[in-house]
């Protein structure tokens, strides 16, 4: 059982039985299970098997002082739109989702932070994938050169958290995991939700 699964909920549980592969490309894996359900009958389940990935909310002071996140524009294929998000991508293979988080935001935004919070875990479509995504604040920003991966381009700009919650309630942001980021944002700025945060290191030498 899962950390937000409730007990008592072995009833409504399908057993796989049998699992064929429907297609394997660069990054998705999509798989089709034969399941028992509950009441015995079968049925068919098809979904995408994806590796996970991670999502930064970069929390930075500008020179009065005064709270601005950085964030990005990308143009997004499948939906055929620029999105407004928080700095993300997927995990290499045996990649902690930590690292993964260090390195996304050091690649797309150039920025490195000296402190660092999990916020949580989100699953941006449980009805057919597999994908989590781990949500990770970070603060302490120093900017510097961006490592976009081939035929990557996003653009990197900042804002305040009145203007993104403007954006979220408008319809400017529709994205699953930036609206997520932002209910944590909102509920961490207001006192409501605590994170523990963690100092790196430093390294001299």
């Amino acid at each position: 059982m899962s950390l937000g699964e409730p007990s008592g909920v072995d009833h409504l549980r399908e057993i796989k039985v049998t699992s064929s592969e429907l297609c394997k490309g660069q990054m998705l894996h999509v798989l089709r299970d034969t399941v028992q359900l509950p009441d015995g009958a079968s049925a068919t389940r098809e979904y995408v098997v994806h590796p996970g990935a991670v999502m930064v909310v970069p929390l930075l002071e500008d020179a009065q002082g005064r709270l601005r996140l950085v964030m990005e524009r990308q143009f997004r294929y499948p939906v055929n739109q620029v999105m407004i998000e928080f700095p993300a991508g997927k995990l290499d293979s045996g990649e902690e989702p930590f690292h993964c988080a260090q390195r996304e935001l050091r690649e797309e935004t150039g920025y490195s932070a000296t402190h660092w919070a999990r916020a949580g875990v989100l699953h941006p479509v449980i009805s057919y994938s597999t994908e989590f995504i781990d949500i990770w604040f970070a603060r302490g920003l120093t900017a510097g050169e961006r490592q976009l991966d081939d035929g990557e381009f996003l653009d990197v700009f900042t804002t305040t958290p009145e203007e993104l919650m403007t954006w979220c309630r408008d319809g400017r942001v529709t994205d699953a995991k930036t609206l997520t980021a932002a209910l944590w944002l909102q509920n961490v700025l207001g006192g409501a939700w605590q994170l523990d945060w963690f100092e790196l290191p430093q390294f001299s030498g």
